[in-house]
């Protein structure tokens, strides 16, 4: 099928799914059993140029194009789901918001950190703050040219693996007058656990993705230079919504990891499909098992096509993928994932229950994806308050009367 890729990005798929196959799923299984991070995989992603794909020639990058990320992304998540959230992590969210508003010295510094292996951690979410990040408690005092920061983050993806660190907080002024929330960059020191006052205290205990560590981080008077403040032209009171425009494209990312695992799930399904006999005849001679991958085909085939349609609508002016279109993509492709890799399971009948094959694997891995960066049903809020123009309950004060989302930016 024409998906109206260039003979270039069709050259870079092609690459990227022998990698894949060659270097990534001999040890995916393990990365899953074992609950370790791949650092061998990590070496072998940057040494093959998917590491910070994204970024400017000038500070190392390749200068791609988001679709190109997601077509390098699609090919790891067949394989490994945790290789293809580190290509997400080296090329969109948290870095892509440091290659939009950061100052020069800050570029240079996650470019030379993600080129050399690091997965930037983007630390928003709170025990108390989930769905509801402005409610964070986190807090950025000034001191001087420095700030101190105190709070506790939870559901971080990388904790304790991560070097750089893009931290959010709400920011005092030196007379304890509050400025809005900002985003700081923190990095672990090189050869110690964690740097002075950020601290990694518990790791989740997670159904998929184990070999990516999710865990909660506790600042305790974390000192950040002023020069690590990553701050929006908007500035610190209205910043925020620029800030979070990061998750435009961590979204993208995410519903291409979904995406990915659909696809391995379909491609594992539609060859049993072919080979597996029963009643004396393959069983992909039974039309209902015709119609289960028909209609897999049909959700996957959407959901690419989503996804490259957000992830092409990044350029024109902006840094990130159109917010609708990023939205809706994630919303279709990661329940649509779910959807496929269960009824891939399903022909397989007991054999894909078994962990002798990579469908329960992929059926645990496949589940976080319509919670993390965003659910599924926040998502439609943002969908819904796109179309009717208004800033729905849950994302201003007060519940009394609808307000046009033009009065309220004014």
């Amino acid at each position: 099928m024409d998906l109206g890729l260039s003979p270039d990005e069709r050259e870079l798929q092609a690459y990227s799914r022998a990698f894949a196959d060659r270097v990534v799923r001999p040890r995916a299984a393990a990365i899953d059993r074992d609950e370790q991070y791949p650092w061998d995989i990590v070496k072998a992603l940057a040494e093959a140029g998917f590491l910070g794909m994204t970024m400017p020639k000038a500070l190392g990058g390749q200068d791609r194009s988001f679709l190109e990320a997601v077509l390098v992304i699609e090919e790891m998540a067949k394989a490994c789901t945790v290789t293809a959230r580190i290509v997400v992590e080296t090329n969109m969210g948290a870095i892509s918001t440091v290659m939009a508003y950061g100052t020069d010295a800050q570029k240079q510094l996650a470019a030379r950190l993600v080129l050399a292996g690091d997965k930037p951690a983007i630390c928003i979410t709170e025990p108390e703050a989930g769905s509801d990040a402005t409610a964070m408690t986190t807090r950025a005092d000034r001191r001087g040219d420095r700030y101190v920061i105190n709070g506790k983050k939870h559901w971080i993806t990388g904790g304790g693996v991560s070097k750089l660190h893009l931290i959010f907080a709400r920011v005092f002024d030196e007379k304890g007058q509050e400025l809005g929330i900002g985003g700081f960059l923190a990095v672990r020191q090189e050869n110690e656990k964690a740097a002075k006052g950020l601290n990694v205290t518990r790791r989740e205990n997670t159904m998929g993705l184990r070999g990516m560590p999710e865990s909660e981080l506790v600042f305790e008077n974390l000192e950040v230079p002023a020069d690590m403040v990553v701050m929006p032209p908007s500035g610190f009171r209205r910043g925020f919504a620029d800030l979070m425009t990061a998750y435009n494209s961590q979204r993208v990312g995410a519903g291409t990891v979904a995406m990915g695992i659909a696809a391995g799930a379909l491609e594992h399904a539609l060859e049993y499909a072919k080979t597996r006999a029963q009643f004396g005849r393959p069983i992909g001679e039974f039309q209902g098992l015709q119609w289960m991958l028909a209609d897999m085909q049909t959700q996957l085939t959407a959901s690419r096509l989503m996804l490259y349609a957000a992830a092409r609508s990044r350029g024109a002016g902006s840094a990130f993928p159109d917010p609708m279109l990023a939205a809706q993509a994630k919303i279709f492709a990661s329940e649509a994932a779910i959807k496929i890799v269960q009824d891939a399971l399903q022909i397989f009948g007991a054999s894909g229950y078994s962990r002798e094959l990579p469908l329960e694997r992929m059926a645990r891995d496949v589940r976080m994806f319509t919670i993390g960066g965003g659910t599924a049903q926040v998502l439609r809020t943002l969908v819904a308050s796109r179309m009717l123009g208004w800033k729905l309950p849950q994302t201003r004060d007060g519940y009394a009367h609808k307000t046009p989302i033009r009065d309220a930016a004014e």
